[in-house]
């Protein structure tokens, strides 16, 4: 796999270069760009599959070097010095990240992910780009994307009926009827859909509150969803539940 390393600080690009020797043997660095110019020269003449890229960089940034280069053929990492507050941004777009300094483990985690879906679609940038304008009037998109072995499929979250936990995968039940198993736990999940209306009731789900029909109270609490699913609500969540709502 051959990859392209974007970044304006010399020692991160070297860094990562050498990471990448050690830790991902599979990729071919074809070429270590300081300067957002030379990275677009560089993904211009060479077939790569993955390109590393800072956001923050003079002259153009990341999301600027992408929308010069057009269609997008290859996938994109960004490696960021964001802080913690704006990795819910690229968990909601579903776009890989790696934040600064990085770590071995989360390098080979990308390029794992990266491996089953050899592209990024130019939607999950747009996704990511409303979420790290910190002065947009739309904190959150009304989409999700959901990377699967395919690609990436963009959900609409007014109609996820609920996730469920699966190991360390997380299945989606949308209102037309069809289920989506997308390689990420239920806790990334709830840590980007919590703040939209969604409530982690118990180990194994995460529920949308807009879809709950009916709450049966006492000893073995639990919800009904609209698409007549019951949902058993743990007893550590009963209050939280409540408390959304204003109930007696």
């Amino acid at each position: 796999m051959k990859a392209i390393i974007i970044d304006d600080e010399p020692d991160c690009v070297r860094l990562l270069a050498l990471q990448l020797k050690m830790y991902c043997p599979q990729v071919e660095v074809v070429a270590e760009c300081t300067s957002s110019e030379d990275g677009l020269r560089a993904i211009r003449s060479e077939a790569v599959d993955l390109v590393f890229l800072d956001i923050e960089m003079p002259k153009m940034n990341g999301f600027q070097v992408l929308e010069a280069v057009g269609d997008l053929t290859f996938a994109v990492v960004f490696v960021t010095a964001y802080d913690k507050f704006a990795v819910k941004a690229f968990k909601f777009s579903a776009i890989d990240y790696l934040l600064k300094p990085t770590d071995a483990k989360d390098l080979q985690a990308a390029v794992q992910k990266v491996e089953r879906s050899r592209r990024t679609d130019s939607r999950q940038l747009e996704l990511l780009k409303q979420q790290l304008q910190v002065n947009s009037p739309r904190p959150f998109p009304d989409k999700i994307a959901l990377p699967h072995q395919e690609g990436v499929i963009f959900v609409e979250l007014r109609n996820i009926l609920y996730c469920e936990a699966d190991d360390n995968y997380t299945r989606f039940f949308v209102t037309n009827g069809q289920k989506y198993l997308v390689s990420k736990t239920l806790r990334d999940i709830q840590e980007t859909l919590e703040e939209r209306n969604f409530l982690r009731v118990s180990r194994q789900h995460l529920i949308n509150l807009d879809h709950i029909a009916k709450f049966m109270k006492g000893e073995g609490s639990y919800v009904v969803m609209t698409d007549g699913t019951s949902i058993t609500v743990a007893r550590s969540q009963k209050e939280k539940l409540v408390e959304r709502f204003g109930w007696l």
